[in-house]
């Protein structure tokens, strides 16, 4: 993982299920940082973008070692059994945190919803897994509705074009959020994106066990966004990322990079040429 868990500050469904939690002593919270397989293997630069926004906001954030993925495979594939194994393990790491933050939509949801559909049956997990999902919080939308954070001093010249992903859309209802915090990046305008809420083809394992739909899916996708005309795809999730510059790659359209919202917003762009192609 990036590091490991000590202190690191001192170097749509509706969502109205989850309290906005004032930010006054946010500074004072232990802020559990959840990396993600995908950030982690393939593009690790999220994950320290995701820390020095947090730190940036006030918070004092840790990243536990032994996290391991969310179980979003297992689920998916209806491996409950393995679902709940990760889940035991992931809420044991980070019950002890006043927050646990997750720089992707995908993966939030599989712990603030997921978790206790697999657990309704044993009724300590499930109450654990609860609190947890009450003080989880996918990254954007807790800079802005907990922190009521705003980057400053942020510059990145070209226009962009903004992917919301299935579940942070979705799930856990966030949209305005992310646009919020890039209005205030200098030198970055927004062009708006054609089916920006549809999904990208990519749904994980989905895209492997039916490729040939995936495709089309991805292919509608690029073809969007290359109608948007614009230097840059963002976007809160990496899967998504991959998969859709991914396609743009293959077929030739390198002028367009495909970047996570928190590089942008961390100014850790220099030196990121582009996602990794992943997906058909």
């Amino acid at each position: 993982m990036l590091n490991d868990s000590t202190n690191l500050s001192d170097d749509s469904s509706d969502n109205s299920d989850q309290k906005k939690i004032p930010c006054v002593n946010v500074g004072e919270k232990r802020v559990g940082l959840f990396v993600t397989c995908l950030v982690n293997t393939m593009r690790p630069s999220v994950g320290f973008a995701s820390l020095s926004l947090l730190e940036q906001a006030g918070c004092k954030v840790e990243v536990p070692e032994a996290q391991s993925c969310c179980g979003q495979p297992a689920f998916n594939s209806g491996d409950d059994e393995g679902t709940r194994q990760i889940a035991y393990q992931t809420i044991a790491q980070f019950e002890g945190f006043d927050y646990v933050v997750v720089p992707s939509g995908s993966c939030a949801a599989m712990i603030k919803k997921s978790f206790i559909e697999v657990l309704k049956e044993q009724p300590e997990w499930l109450a654990r897994a609860k609190r947890l999902a009450n003080v989880t919080y996918e990254l954007l939308s807790f800079l802005v509705d907990v922190c009521d954070f705003v980057p400053e001093g942020v510059e990145l010249n070209g226009s962009y074009t903004y992917h919301d992903s299935c579940s942070g859309y979705r799930s856990l209802g966030v949209y305005e959020q992310p646009r919020k915090m890039l209005a205030k990046v200098s030198g970055l305008s927004h062009k708006p994106l054609n089916g920006h809420s549809e999904c990208c083809g990519f749904g994980g394992t989905f895209c492997v066990k039916y490729s040939d739909i995936s495709n089309e899916i991805v292919t509608e996708k690029a073809d969007n966004i290359l109608d948007s005309n614009v230097d840059f795809l963002l976007g809160g999730d990496m899967g998504c990322l991959m998969n859709m510059a991914g396609k743009l790659n293959r077929d030739g359209h390198t002028e367009i990079k495909a970047l996570h919202t928190a590089e942008v917003l961390a100014g850790m762009t220099q030196g990121v040429i582009e996602v990794k192609n992943a997906g058909k």
